[in-house]
């Protein structure tokens, strides 16, 4: 994740969601990385010269098999990772369609309710993303 001139990485990532389809209630989608044995948003570094958003798209896309239409853009997260910094822009995203399949760097993930999603996230910082979302998109 670092870059050869010490330059930020720039990543983009998105809090997904949808309506349950067993409650009508809203649901979160988490992904477990396995090499970091961690629970979070889909998300990950952009291509050069690649749009945020589009990369936003494009992660949720690779990691948890769904398109999704964007919403708002939520906070930007800033924090070091292997000794550079790092940025990643999110947006609000209701999955459309899709289904998942485990690959290399996702093996899981889960539907939440909002509470359940904040609970199970491994960092701080993305709990505040679930925060965000809810007070930033309207969702139905």
């Amino acid at each position: 994740m670092s870059t050869p001139d010490g330059t930020t990485v720039l990543a983009a990532g998105c809090v997904l969601w949808r309506r349950s389809p067993v409650t009508g209630g809203t649901e979160l989608c988490l992904v477990h990385r396995p090499k970091y044995d961690d629970w979070s948003h889909p998300k990950g570094k952009l291509k050069p010269g690649e749009d945020a958003l589009a990369g936003a798209l494009r992660e949720v896309a690779e990691e948890t098999g769904h398109t999704a239409a964007p919403g708002p853009e939520l906070p930007t997260a800033r924090y070091p990772a292997d000794g550079r910094p790092k940025q990643v822009r999110y947006w609000a995203a209701e999955a459309v369609s899709g289904t998942f399949v485990p690959n290399d760097e996702v093996d899981r993930v889960l539907w939440l309710a909002p509470d359940a999603a904040r609970a199970r996230l491994t960092r701080p910082r993305d709990r505040a993303l679930v925060d965000a979302l809810l007070t930033t998109a309207r969702l139905p």
